[in-house]
C-alpha cells in the first residue's frame, strides 16, 4: 500500500515560527497559493487531522475524495509555549531547560514528546488498519504527526527530527503493514 504524508499549508502563526499545536488557525492566504502552486500524488482516501489547517489543506489538494477525519492525528500540545516564538520565549526558564534537553522535556502545561508519539503512531496504526488493502491513503496532518510515525515506522529508520518537512511538503511512502519505505517527496 502507498500511503502519502502531506504537512498542512502555512498559516499566520507559520509565518511567525510560532508554536502552533492546539490552536486551531486557518490557511493564511500565503499558505492556500502555495498549495495551489503544488502537485501531490493522487489517492483514494484522505485521513485528517481535525485542525483546520489540515482540513482545509486536503480540501484544496483533494476537493473530490472522501475525507476521514481522525482527532488523535492532531499536533502537540504545546502549553506554556503555545501561540508564542522563540523570540518571545526568550529568557523564559522553563523555555530554556525544554531546549537544553533536546525537546525531550514535557511542554509545560502540555503534552510530553512521548505522550504525543505514542497518541499519534496508533492513531496512525488504527486509521490503516480500518483501510482496504488496495487504497491510497494521504495522511493530511501536522509535521509533528509525520516526524512521529515516521520515526517509528520508516527504514531505514532516522531520529524524530530528521523527518522535518515544510509546509505543504509531502513524503510518497509504501507500506508493507509493518514498515514505511520513502519512495518519493
Amino acid at each position: 500500500m502507498n500511503i502519502i504524508f502531506i504537512r498542512h499549508g502555512k498559516t499566520h502563526g507559520n509565518t511567525e515560527k510560532r508554536y502552533i499545536g492546539k490552536t486551531d488557525e486557518p490557511l493564511c492566504q500565503n499558505g492556500i497559493r502555495l498549495i495551489k502552486s503544488r502537485s501531490y500524488p493522487a489517492c483514494d482516501i484522505v485521513v485528517a487531522s481535525p485542525m483546520k489547517r489540515c482540513i482545509q489543506t486536503a480540501e484544496i489538494i483533494y476537493p473530490d475524495v472522501k475525507q476521514l477525519v481522525c482527532d488523535d492525528l492532531r499536533e502537540c500540545d504545546f502549553g506554556d509555549f503555545e501561540g508564542r516564538n522563540y523570540a518571545e520565549l526568550n529568557g523564559n526558564a522553563d523555555y530554556q531547560k525544554w531546549i537544553d534537553s533536546g525537546g525531550t522535556l514535557p511542554f509545560p502545561n502540555g503534552e510530553s514528546v512521548e505522550e504525543f508519539k505514542n497518541r499519534c503512531t496508533a492513531a496512525f496504526t488504527e486509521m490503516v488498519s480500518a483501510l482496504p488493502c488496495n487504497c491510497t491513503p494521504a495522511f493530511v496532518v501536522h509535521g509533528g504527526t509525520i516526524m512521529a510515525v515516521l520515526e517509528k515506522y520508516a527504514v531505514p529508520q532516522k531520529d524524530y527530527y530528521d523527518y522535518m518537512t515544510e509546509n505543504g511538503g509531502y513524503y510518497l511512502t509504501e507500506y508493507d503493514g509493518k514498515n514505511l519505505r520513502i519512495i518519493g517527496e
